[in-house]
């Protein structure tokens, strides 16, 4: 594998981008309730996708069609609803440092639902991961700034951003990334507009520069958060690999967290060692073996 300055460019772009996303919908909180935050997120993004997405929905297998709503429901419609609704308790640098918990649950949901077998090492990351995040949800969600029960609400992103992915890699793997993602944006931005009209945002615009605002973090995390930083992901697997690509795991809550510390939000030396944790856990999670490493590199040498 030959990374580029490029490659590790649009890595830089994706960890700051992402890192930003929990400050972002913070922002958003501010004049919009957490469920319109997430229809516009949602709408935002989808509808730009759907330019590519209504037309690559048709090349989807019928039979695929089940998993890619179920992928969509997972990776993207639900969380961007749960992350807005944990915000309103949590903060920004909270949610940035749970949301490395997603390789951990992928690890858990292989080995339980996909049977994939999991490694010593894997096992040991798993446990030192959940304890980080059990020292920071317990400690810290019951006598900080975070509510326990809305710091669960992003645990249950994560886990489900681990099924998502797991049913991407085991269900739709041979459908192309970009030809997945939109087609997937495409079929939940129906629902997106009708949560969006519900949830009462166009009868309460009233257009007040709070509510400009609001809108213009949202529309910077619909667009760029999540519409082009999707796309630029997957172009970053395909030339590189997934390991790589991983590594905007381990980035992207140093930002979050440095976002937090900039608008005054409360960090503590618990939320650090908590971090530290679940970065060791999810680092022997994805660490291979000498024996794969060397398999892997005859077979690019091979290729």
């Amino acid at each position: 594998m030959k990374v580029s300055l490029k490659n590790w460019l649009t890595l830089l772009v994706l960890s700051l981008t992402w890192g930003s996303s929990f400050i972002l919908i913070k922002q958003g909180l501010n004049a919009f309730t957490p469920y319109q935050v997430g229809a516009l997120r949602m709408t935002i993004a989808a509808g730009f996708l759907s330019i590519w997405g209504i037309r690559n929905l048709r090349k989807i297998p019928r039979n695929k069609i089940f998993w890619v709503i179920l992928a969509g429901a997972n990776g993207n419609f639900i969380p961007m609803f749960l992350f807005p609704i944990a915000q309103t308790h949590v903060s920004s640098s909270m949610a940035g440092i749970l949301d490395s918990l997603v390789p951990i649950f992928v690890l858990l949901f292989g080995a339980l639902f996909f049977a994939i077998p999991a490694k010593t090492n894997q096992i040991i990351g798993a446990l030192i991961g959940f304890s980080g995040a059990v020292l920071l949800i317990g400690f810290d969600g019951m006598s900080g700034e975070n509510s326990l029960l809305h710091s669960l609400l992003i645990v249950l992103a994560t886990a489900m951003y681990g099924i998502n992915g797991l049913i991407i890699t085991s269900k739709l793997r041979d459908i192309p990334s970009f030809q997945l993602s939109t087609a997937l944006f495409s079929i939940w931005l129906i629902p997106a507009i009708i949560v969006l009209i519900l949830s009462g945002f166009f009868t309460n615009f009233t257009g007040s520069t709070e509510q400009w605002n609001s809108l213009g973090y949202i529309t910077l995390l619909g667009f760029f958060g999540t519409a082009i930083a999707m796309m630029l992901f997957y172009k970053m697997i395909q030339e590189t690999s997934a390991i790589f690509a991983s590594m905007v795991t381990y980035i992207m809550p140093i930002v979050s967290v440095s976002w937090g510390v900039m608008v005054g939000e409360h960090i503590t030396w618990l939320h650090f060692v908590g971090f530290l944790l679940i970065l060791c856990g999810v680092y022997l999670i994805q660490k291979k073996s000498k024996n794969e490493i060397e398999q892997s590199e005859y077979i690019q040498k091979e290729v």
